[in-house]
């Protein structure tokens, strides 16, 4: 008995044993979940996204988009702060302990994947050289805005003049809350349709649709931080409660990704709506006169009557083929004064300096009236009206250089301004009948050396002296068609042209341009686009390469160019779109131009000209 009675107790300790064990894995088990939810989630990460931008052109900065995974470190730094500024938005403890057991299996498999509950906003910047790749920051329904090293430029070249002067004159945001306020109600419009369908949520849908109407409501009449309600704090909590709620709620998630695509939609076609009327707007700037200076034509204008200025012309100079004579192309006043002010400061003799200014009538008279007022040392200065001339041509309307921007989507997706001859152009051999050589300076050129030497050229029978753009060949010009030219020739550049009249007259370039531009014109190309090939053929095997160190162009739309490579050069070239005089033109290359302008004339701060 003795013995059957210890075998007896020695199986309910054995029992006993058991038990408390089993008891024991299954609190463990609980306690797994609830520390999940506790907040130890934090420990998982998933990994971020890195984004390659490659526009095809300048303004098409949101195509080609390609996605690769990044640094699981640095994802689980930002994921971390991420998360902190989720709280108002994550579902509460309560609301999940409280969910029933379905809910419980999908908010542990969202979290598992880092569910944050938001869709991310994604704003890339473009890094230098050659690198693209910009990290992506999730700020829920915030703005996202990526830090970039400061060292680091985030545009490129290749993005065109208008990103460039986008990050220059770059501006704080004054729409965050607005901008805030319409991701909440994305969110909102994304989740309620779930919601409504749901018998037993029916107070959770009337917050939701009174909070969305509210939402529509101030963003009809508010479009900037300052429109906003005093109480709009208060609103923004409401909302950001409700959502959080909703998405507690297992809700059918093609129909949420189905609206939250035609809101991504929505807001692609507004991007791309807002980005073509900036780009509109920009190219207005840029082509449009100041209205500083058209008010300095004006007054210019009306000075030149009233006083009854007459200047005296030395009509033996202007005609004397033993003197060097400049030609200058131009409707603006200060430009006009700059090129001719920097030519004849850096000349040894500037009394043998013979300066052309044809222009068109508008400005004809206010141009006569600056030189009158502002001589420019010993040199003769000329100005003449274009349209008054009775050269025998039908189109005697003054025409500009005219430039075009030459990209090159493969690559390095490089980018070049050419600028090339005007239809006014091809009128100085009978304009200038006496002369046999002149030099032809865009009004857009600053002149840091003596020009004289350009007279003692051999230019081997051609008929064009220019600096030649070997980054850019004849043949990658897709609106050239193949036919008798070289491909492999550099292109020209105009700015600093080296004209021999002789040749030009002997081998009949002006007729040879109209030809050309007559058999190709009638289809439905722009005139410039005729022009361009024309030009390029009629000038081919007839431009003598002039060197380097003669003329710098780029000025006006590249940010990269050195200091002492400005320094070496000749002359300063500002082809591209930001001009010097204008605004937008780039701060660094400014002074160069500045410093050749007589700003002790009264008209200018009459006008307010600050250039």
């Amino acid at each position: 008995m003795k013995g059957g009675g210890g075998g007896g107790g020695g199986g309910k300790r054995r029992w006993k044993v058991l038990v408390i064990g089993v008891m024991v894995l299954v609190i463990l088990s609980m306690l797994v979940p609830l520390a999940f939810l506790l907040g130890l989630h934090n420990s998982f990460h998933s990994p971020g996204l890195v984004v390659t931008l490659q526009p095809s052109t300048p303004y098409e900065s949101f195509s080609r988009i390609n996605a690769t995974q990044h640094s699981q470190r640095d994802v689980s730094e930002r994921v971390d702060q991420v998360l902190q500024k989720l709280n108002p938005v994550l579902p509460k403890k309560r609301d999940i302990n409280g969910g029933s057991r379905d809910m419980n299996r999908t908010s542990i498999s969202d979290s598992k994947k880092k569910g944050v509950p938001v869709s991310p906003a994604v704003v890339a910047n473009p890094s230098p050289a050659n690198k693209t790749k910009t990290e992506v920051s999730y700020k829920g329904v915030q703005r996202a805005v990526v830090s970039v090293d400061e060292s680091q430029r985030t545009c490129q070249v290749k993005y065109g003049s208008y990103c460039l002067w986008r990050e220059e004159n770059k501006e704080p945001m004054k729409d965050s809350k607005v901008k805030h306020m319409k991701d909440l109600l994305f969110v909102a419009r994304a989740y309620y349709p779930s919601i409504a369908k749901m018998p037993s949520q029916s107070k959770l849908t009337r917050d939701m649709k009174q909070n969305i109407q509210e939402f529509e409501r101030i963003l009809s009449e508010s479009s900037a931080d300052g429109d906003l309600p005093p109480q709009v704090d208060k609103k923004f909590e409401k909302m950001e409660g409700v959502i959080s709620k909703a998405k507690s709620f297992p809700v059918d998630c093609n129909n949420v990704d189905k609206k939250l695509r035609q809101i991504l939609d929505l807001t692609e076609d507004e991007a791309s709506f807002h980005m073509k009327q900036s780009v509109f707007l920009y190219q207005l700037a840029v082509q449009t006169m100041p209205k500083s200076l058209h008010c300095l034509s004006m007054r210019l204008t009306v000075e030149h009557f009233k006083s009854g200025s007459v200047d005296i012309e030395d009509s033996e100079k202007f005609s004397d083929p033993s003197l060097l004579h400049f030609v200058i192309i131009s409707d603006n006043i200060l430009a006009s004064s700059v090129v001719i002010n920097s030519t004849a400061v850096h000349a040894r003799e500037s009394k043998n300096f013979v300066f052309h200014v044809l222009t068109d009538e508008q400005n004809y008279f206010a141009m006569k009236q600056w030189f009158i007022r502002n001589p420019c040392k010993q040199a003769a200065i000329q100005v003449l009206n274009i349209e008054k001339m009775e050269l025998d041509q039908s189109d005697m309307k003054l025409s500009l250089p005219t430039e075009f921007r030459v990209s090159f989507p493969s690559g390095d997706n490089r980018a070049d301004y050419l600028s090339i001859f005007s239809r006014s152009h091809y009128l100085l051999p009978k304009i200038f009948h006496k002369l046999e050589k002149v030099v032809v300076l865009d009004h857009d050129v600053v002149v840091q050396r003596d020009l004289s030497p350009l007279w003692e050229l051999d230019m081997e029978g051609k008929v064009n002296g220019a600096v030649k753009s070997c980054s850019v060949r004849l043949g990658q010009l897709k609106s050239l068609k193949r036919g008798s030219f070289d491909a492999n020739a550099c292109l020209w550049m105009s700015g600093l042209n080296v004209i021999d009249l002789a040749r030009w007259r002997e081998l009949g370039v002006s007729e040879t341009y109209h030809k050309f531009y007559k058999q190709m014109s009638g289809g439905a190309e722009p005139r410039e686009a005729i022009a361009l090939k024309a030009s390029l053929l009629t000038f081919q095997d007839k431009v003598y390469a002039l060197e380097d160190k003669w003329a710098l162009s780029g000025l006006g739309y590249d940010y990269y160019i050195k200091p002492q490579t400005i320094k070496n050069a000749a002359t300063l070239h500002y082809n591209g779109n930001m001009k010097p005089w204008l605004e937008m033109g780039i701060p660094q290359y400014k002074s160069y131009w500045r410093k050749h302008l007589n700003r002790e004339d009264g008209f200018l701060s009459d006008c307010n000209v600050n250039p």
